[in-house]
């Protein structure tokens, strides 16, 4: 398929999904068949791992991050018992982050309650 229709199926502008390959995420492949364009063509594994990328990057990934989860994932370079110690890190990493942003919530609270109060 092409970017118009991967874009389609995906959800994922095609901005986007150009942005990830040259992040080095995923290639599109010319077919040799075809000498007239230039078009790159992609395959059902292309719209796992962007729907992979985008459930990676809604829950806190980087690129970067990503890159090595594909690059593992794809590549069976990890076992599951890593794959799912990488997803343990992550969810820690949202746990001290939700922390964090609740520490803020609390203090952005007591600014409120003394400038309603004229405290401050």
């Amino acid at each position: 398929m092409l970017i118009n229709e991967l874009s389609k199926r995906t959800g994922i502008t095609v901005h986007t999904i150009r942005f990830y390959e040259k992040s080095g995420l995923f290639k599109g492949k010319r077919n040799e068949q075809i000498k007239s364009n230039n078009y790159f063509h992609y395959d059902e594994e292309t719209v796992e791992k962007l729907e992979l990328i985008r459930d990676a990057k809604s829950i806190g990934f980087t690129i970067s991050e990503i890159k090595q989860l594909i690059d593992a994932w794809y590549n069976n370079k990890i076992t599951i018992d890593k794959k799912l110690a990488v997803l343990d890190q992550k969810l820690l990493a949202i746990d001290e982050r939700i922390r964090q942003l609740k520490e803020m919530k609390k203090l952005i609270s007591r600014f409120k309650r003394d400038i309603a109060s004229d405290s401050c």
